[in-house]
């Protein structure tokens, strides 16, 4: 599948739904940098809403605040109604927000299996005591679970290597694995970040089609991180701009495209 294919599948036969997640004037300083200053986007149900930017634009930071890794000094997350002033990275997971990293972190001594089986942590019910005896509900739980984690390795075409360790599989198949991990927790919102860093052409492609697959069939809601423009101009519905922690481009691809601002900001004019 390339890149047109990619690209013929955004949009069709799926609903944009009304807005599940809403950011709004969120400023972020770190001591006398500031990270992010006064922004403001929302999210809708069911799209794929990337956010892009040169380095240092304040990305990272602003997925950070959505899953509450980061407290922002000023602003809110309103998610699916409520208002979220401190928004923690427990309290986002029970809300459905779950996150892969820019960097993969992953139990490199650990199998496939298990790495996706920590994904269901929070799903699990018994606790500690018959977690350790593995006897009961708990055994019963267990197997419920490592059968969902089967179901998400045959979905990411992974079974070959369920046991094998994460830490000897070459990297495009690592950030496979995180997003599986990911898709354990049966999010509603999946922040990625920076998905196909790192990737062949191959591998993107790959990657590509199950970030679709994801949002078409689970009808998770996305919003990533991409250096790739062609990537995001090709599976993306919507697009938020960054530049040195400022909003500069919101709007579909094709707005995002032909908005000066941001062409300035990716070719160093403004600097």
């Amino acid at each position: 599948m390339d890149m047109t294919d990619l690209e013929a599948r955004v949009g069709a036969g799926r609903a944009i739904g009304p807005v599940i997640l809403d950011l709004k004037n969120i400023s972020l300083s770190f001591g006398g940098v500031k990270a992010l200053t006064d922004i403001s986007f929302d999210v809708k149900q069911h799209e794929i809403r990337a956010i892009i930017g040169p380095n240092g634009a304040g990305k990272s930071s602003m997925l950070n605040v959505i899953n509450g890794v980061y407290r922002p000094q000023q602003g809110e997350i309103v998610l699916r109604g409520a208002t979220r002033k401190n928004m923690d990275c427990y309290a986002a997971a029970k809300a459905g927000v779950a996150r892969t990293f820019q960097n993969i972190a992953l139990f490199k001594g650990m199998t496939v299996l298990d790495n996706i089986m920590t994904g269901r942590n929070l799903k699990m019910k018994s606790n500690f005591l018959m977690q350790a005896l593995y006897i009961g509900p708990a055994r019963r739980e267990e197997i419920a679970h490592r059968e969902k984690v089967e179901e998400i390795i045959d979905f990411l075409e992974i079974q070959a290597i369920r046991k094998t360790p994460v830490g000897r599989l070459p990297y495009g198949l690592q950030k496979r694995v995180e997003l599986g991990r990911a898709l354990a927790a049966e999010p509603e919102i999946l922040l990625l970040d920076e998905p196909m860093a790192g990737m062949n052409v191959e591998e993107k492609q790959d990657m590509c089609r199950f970030i679709l697959d994801v949002n078409d069939q689970f009808g998770t809601t996305i919003v990533l991180i991409e250096h790739d423009m062609g990537v995001v101009m090709d599976i993306s519905d919507r697009v938020v701009v960054l530049d040195y922690g400022k909003k500069i481009g919101d709007g579909t691809p094709d707005e995002v495209r032909n908005n000066q601002n941001v062409i300035n900001a990716y070719l160093g004019v403004a600097h």
